[in-house]
């Protein structure tokens, strides 16, 4: 009898191991299974968290309009690069500074053609082609050449570079060079009066006293996305 129960007892005894052995493997088994979910449930919230930001982000920024318009249309947003780096190079002016004004005046469309009759990626005027004409001593030329995209970046990059050498006295001349693309050298010039002190009259002057809002935002997102480029070396590694 004692010899049995004793047997009863160890058996008892082993089943209860077994028994606690299992509750401890499932429990951590469990413990596992929930700490992947939580670091899976983590991971989300930050993805998550990470998009949302990013939306709001590029709604609520300049990056808004570009960030997604570069990605759908790439190939149109490079498609002028190697023609830009030409001009750029003959009139000395930086490459990154006119794709910038061609992405504020056309999004990199060649036949869009303004209220006022500018044409072209660069939105030339006829008055502006015809001083190029003139400077370039161009023996063939008519309006609607603005529409060929070699031509209207060379007279765009042209007026540019002449625009930078006229204001190249001012401590930041590419300002009054967009101000006087965007405005006309007249207007640039009644702002500078204004102001009473031409000699120091600086491009934060400019800001300050320029009184067409329209052109005012025009100079600031040409002078984001010119940035924008250079940081991220637009030219830096492109053949000519």
């Amino acid at each position: 009898m004692h010899e049995e129960r004793a047997c009863r007892k160890e058996q008892n005894g082993k089943t209860i191991k077994q028994l606690i052995s299992r509750i401890r493997q499932g429990s951590i088994q469990f413990m596992m299974r929930f700490a992947r979910v939580g670091v899976f449930v983590a991971l989300f919230f930050a993805a998550s968290l990470l998009l949302v930001a990013g939306y709001f982000y590029i709604r609520s920024s300049a990056m808004r309009d570009y960030v997604v318009q570069e990605w759908i249309f790439s190939e149109r947003f490079a498609r002028y690069d190697s023609l830009i780096a030409q001009a750029g190079s003959r009139h000395g002016v930086n490459p990154s500074l006119v794709k910038a004004v061609i992405w504020r005046e056309t999004r990199f469309q060649s036949q869009v053609e303004g209220s006022h009759g500018e044409r072209g990626l660069m939105q030339i005027t006829e008055v502006a082609a015809a001083d190029w004409v003139n400077a370039e001593k161009v023996e063939t030329f008519v309006p609607t050449d603005l529409f060929d995209p070699k031509t209207n970046i060379e007279v765009g990059t042209w007026y540019l570079g002449r625009a930078i050498k006229h204001w190249g006295h001012k401590d930041d001349p590419i300002p009054f060079a967009l101000s006087e693309y965007n405005a006309g050298r007249t207007r640039v010039r009644r702002w500078e009066k204004s102001s009473g002190d031409i000699a120091d009259f600086s491009a934060e002057d400019l800001r300050d006293v320029m009184d067409f809002p329209l052109t005012k935002q025009y100079v600031a997102s040409i002078i984001e996305r010119y940035n924008h480029y250079l940081m991220r070396g637009e030219f830096s590694k492109k053949p000519i």
